[in-house]
């Protein structure tokens, strides 16, 4: 069942979130490398993005596995779908400096457009490559919600103002339609403990929270990944 309902924007922190929800408990978390590394997944989204998961029961079927916790695209831009069908589950809104965020998505999403063929990568790597493109018409759909009808996941964000006045106006509808006492607005900087004060769980003792997945680093392991280095990730693909 779920238990922690993530509703940040993809780069707001989610794989560091992914991680440290784990580490306390809310494991496994469902995050975009589930989809990568688990190519039957990508039927699950399209589903959802047809129409086809309304009920309680519907989305419990999404989340086959044991999922107790979501973050990061496509999972999060549903948090109002789960929340109400959650009712006992808390929303953690992830959120990091505007302009900072717009310089890491468009990192991202331009690093995502690739024409290279996959043929001749090890299996994971390939998988990842062909659940992400099966995947895309979703995430354009999902990404036009708050960027307009031309966006298309992995061109480029050239408009800084138009995607930062989206990140705005997506906080301000979370925090307007969550009631206070169940919304955690969250920077991964703050560290364990009002992440740890709104879960109910103990910080843990003398561990650092996790950092992982910035910008840069992201960019480095789609390089490595189209090399075939199937270790690139955080959360590694050959071990899923």
């Amino acid at each position: 069942m779920v238990k922690v309902i993530g509703a940040g924007f993809p780069r707001t922190g989610t794989t560091s979130m992914k991680a440290a929800l784990e580490r306390l408990g809310f494991s496994p978390c469902y995050h975009m490398i589930e989809v990568l590394t688990h190519p039957d997944h990508v039927d699950r989204w399209l589903d959802v993005a047809a129409g086809k998961i309304a009920t309680r029961e519907d989305w419990d079927r999404v989340w086959t596995g044991g999922y107790q916790a979501t973050q990061d695209w496509p999972a999060s831009h549903y948090w109002r779908e789960l929340a109400e069908v959650y009712p006992e589950a808390k929303v953690v809104l992830t959120v990091r400096d505007p302009q900072a965020w717009y310089r890491s998505m468009r990192m991202l999403v331009s690093a995502t457009n690739h024409s290279d063929s996959p043929e001749g990568l090890p299996e994971p790597i390939r998988q990842a490559f062909s659940s992400m493109d099966r995947l895309r018409p979703s995430l354009n759909t999902i990404g036009q919600t708050y960027f307009g009808p031309e966006w298309h996941f992995g061109e480029d964000m050239k408009d800084a103002e138009l995607a930062v006045a989206a990140f705005h106006r997506h906080v301000a509808t979370v925090r307007d339609s969550i009631p206070a006492e169940r919304l955690l607005v969250f920077d991964v900087r703050e560290g364990w403990e009002p992440l740890c004060a709104f879960l109910g769980v103990d910080v843990p003792a003398e561990e650092p929270f996790p950092h992982l997945n910035d910008a840069e680093s992201m960019r480095q392991a789609l390089e490595r990944a189209r090399a075939g280095d199937a270790s690139a990730f955080p959360f590694h693909l050959a071990d899923r």
